[in-house]
């Protein structure tokens, strides 16, 4: 992989800081991660949520870097370059788009944010940049991919330099178009700074991570940063869930500071509609879209409508890009989205299990009311919230189940370090007052077992909250858990059982 050697007075300038040392020397490489720290790498010493970088620092300087990116003063006995700016996290991405040559300029790259639907879309765009004849690569929760290379992902959206170096990669490798998710945490610890979207995708916005930005306001604010110029540049085009309130009000701001806005709805008059729609367990889903070139009818083996958004969105983005209305129908054919989103558990008994990545109250209602849409019986959900995280989203969680399950099972998701009967308990302060008939079952596993062993014909057990991922935490420990393998556990003891 090739990057721009640049001097270390050639960044300090770029990132107005104070310098000591020898301007002289080159740097091939700029990390957050001591790790990846060899000769001629730049280290930028950041003071995490949970870790402190100047801890490394001896540890880099063996390792031979050009450098330290701090927002401190050189420690009396340092003997190397030191880079003293405000705020590390800007710095560091700042020096990435130097190194690495602002390859975001280079491709068409997509961002995508808004709290449930990110990955699917994600996946949408990567199918339809690739039906359009253009090689792509993608950030997700659930991987980082090129082309058909494929690797699993780290975090939602990596730190700056992580995501430089990435679409550095892309370009080499003959990428045209990059998309990528943008979580609210990352806009507001810098890692998309600097970035130029040429399209940026709000999906919606529902309770979710207020443990980080305490309120409502605050969690918009940051998803509007990737919009409205404040990461560095306006991206050329807005996609917009106009049916979402809080996508209303981003349209609207937007339009009024003259931006261009491309809407999608399947409630109200917009760029882009969907109508008729039709969703089957078995067939998938079907509607009517419409475009500003032209109509399609739109069949798709994702079922249900917040899919239906998902394909809205990836649609106008697409169209933004400029690719063919016919080929994007066909994209929208064969993709089958993201694994662990409203993933059916293929087996032979006559009743459905879904394995859905649902952790919000908003998101757990939309899986609720697609599988209600699409079954004559019974619905049984299996859910639970995730210790160390956003406690006030619980009782809510709850609240939803009840209202749309015909039997609840609470039990653990990712405890972490706290008492997982706890979280059960903030969890049933929603659940008792809807009368929804459920138990607690702390293991997970036997929680799956319990659910498949209480269906019956017609019916549908929802699993919900860790959707594709393939492991729990409890304590400080990980290990390999995955919703769809307990699953087929359960399913095949209650085929040797009859």
């Amino acid at each position: 992989m090739t990057f721009q050697k640049a001097t270390l007075k050639q960044i300090s300038d770029q990132l107005n800081a104070e310098f000591y040392g020898d301007e002289t020397i080159e740097v091939s490489d700029v990390t957050h991660d001591s790790r990846q720290a060899t000769r001629g790498t730049l280290f930028t010493a950041i003071r995490g949520l949970t870790m402190d970088g100047h801890r490394f620092i001896d540890d880099v300087i063996r390792r031979g870097a050009a450098g330290i990116i701090s927002e401190l003063d050189p420690p009396a006995n340092f003997h190397g370059s030191w880079l003293k700016v405000k705020n590390s996290r800007e710095a560091l991405a700042k020096a990435a788009s130097v190194i690495y040559g602002n390859p975001s300029r280079d491709l068409k790259l997509v961002g995508i944010t808004g709290t449930n639907g990110k990955t699917t879309t994600t996946y949408l765009c990567f199918a339809l940049a690739e039906a359009n004849r253009e090689k792509a690569a993608m950030l997700t929760t659930v991987e980082y991919r090129i082309g058909e290379k494929s690797e699993p992902a780290v975090r939602t959206t990596p730190e700056a330099s992580d995501t430089n170096r990435f679409l550095r990669r892309a370009l080499n490798e003959n990428c045209e178009m990059a998309v990528m998710e943008t979580s609210s945490q990352a806009i507001d610890l810098h890692r998309c700074d600097g970035l130029r979207f040429q399209v940026a995708i709000f999906t919606n916005l529902t309770r979710d991570h207020l443990d980080y930005h305490h309120t409502m306001e605050n969690y918009y604010d940051a998803k509007k940063r990737l919009f409205d110029g404040r990461l560095g540049e306006k991206p050329f085009s807005s996609v917009i869930n106009i049916d979402d309130e809080w996508g209303a009000r981003l349209a609207g701001e937007l339009k009024a500071g003259g931006q261009r806005v491309v809407a999608f709805s399947q409630n109200s008059p917009a760029d882009l509609t969907a109508e008729q729609i039709e969703v089957s367990l078995i067939k998938g889903t079907s509607f009517v879209l419409r475009t500003p070139f032209g109509e399609r009818k739109i069949t798709s083996p994702l079922v249900g409508k917040p899919h239906v958004y998902n394909m809205l969105a990836a649609t106008s983005a697409a169209l933004e890009l400029g690719y063919d209305l016919d080929l994007i129908c066909e994209g929208l054919k064969t993709c089958v989205g993201a694994p662990g989103r409203f993933e059916r558990v293929e087996h032979d008994e006559n009743f459905a299990v879904v394995v859905d990545y649902a952790h919000s109250d908003d998101a757990l209602l939309n899986t609720l009311k697609t599988a209600r849409d699409l079954t004559d019986g019974k619905i049984i959900t299996v859910f639970g919230c995730g210790g160390d995280r956003d406690k006030t989203k619980r009782a809510p969680m709850g609240e939803a189940a009840g209202r749309l399950s015909d039997y609840a099972i609470i039990t653990s998701d990712n405890p972490r370090t706290e008492d997982p009967l706890e979280i059960i308990k903030e969890i049933e302060a929603g659940l008792k007052p809807t009368n929804c008939p459920y138990q607690s079952i702390t293991d997970r596993r036997e929680a799956i077992h319990a659910a498949i062993r209480k269906a019956k014909p017609k019916d549908v057990v929802i699993i919900a909250g860790k959707g594709h991922e393939n492991y729990q935490i409890v304590g400080n420990d990980k290990f390999h858990f995955d919703d769809r393998e307990a699953a087929l556990e359960a399913l095949e003891k209650l085929k040797e059982n009859q």
